[in-house]
């Protein structure tokens, strides 16, 4: 069975300058998502969930390690069909776009019509607009016809963590450039980096 989303020895290193090469920023990441599911995303901001998900639908080149989506490295992958094996929503649903310095000819084929891989990057929630159960059945729906969701939020209010908690399989949290996988939402509250980041959320959830 070949997995959906395999992550190996991936990292993305930014340095201070052309000249000054000491690290800036790093982001080191290694774990395997085997079959459809949803799995939600957290972590502080600035700590390289956006950073993750360009490296995994190939719009940020890896500075070692490699992203196979259902076994296809993304990266070797024409930059113009890359979205046709992972594709990355920013916030308000609108898909991220890319080029590539190498050109196309030179690349694979996706061999695919429609994503394996859905990523969204903290899409908008929002209890007033009716909005969320459909979000949560397209998800659902997604998943059904065997596809990935990946579905990173910022809970900054308790209704965000429900969602998280109804919906997703298995986590993924992010702090710092450090990526750990966590099979439950229950697991990933039992990580300490976690629970500090969530906090008050949490409080007020058992209140």
């Amino acid at each position: 069975m070949v997995a959906m989303l395999e992550v190996k020895g991936l990292q993305k290193t930014y340095y201070k300058g052309r000249l000054n090469r000491t690290p800036s920023f790093q982001l080191s990441a290694d774990f395997t998502i085997e079959k459809p599911s949803i799995v939600g995303m957290m972590g502080p901001n600035g700590s390289g969930k956006t950073t993750l998900f360009e490296l995994v639908t190939g719009s940020n080149a890896p500075t070692s390690g490699h992203v196979n989506v259902h076994g296809k490295n993304i990266h070797q992958i024409r930059a113009d069909e890359r979205d046709r094996l992972a594709i990355h929503y920013h916030q308000s649903y609108q898909v991220r776009s890319f080029r590539s310095l190498k050109p196309n000819a030179l690349m694979k084929r996706a061999e695919s019509d429609y994503p394996m891989v859905h990523l969204f990057d903290e899409p908008q929630f929002n209890t007033q607009d009716g909005y969320i159960g459909f979000m949560l059945d397209f998800f659902r729906k997604l998943r059904s016809e065997g596809r990935l969701v990946l579905l990173c939020v910022h809970p900054n209010e308790r209704f965000h963590l429900e969602i998280l908690q109804e919906i997703c399989e298995e986590f993924i949290f992010v702090q710092k450039g450090v990526v750990t996988q966590h099979s439950s939402y229950e697991e990933v509250l039992k990580y300490e980096p976690a629970r500090a980041y969530l906090g008050q959320l949490l409080n007020e959830r058992a209140a």
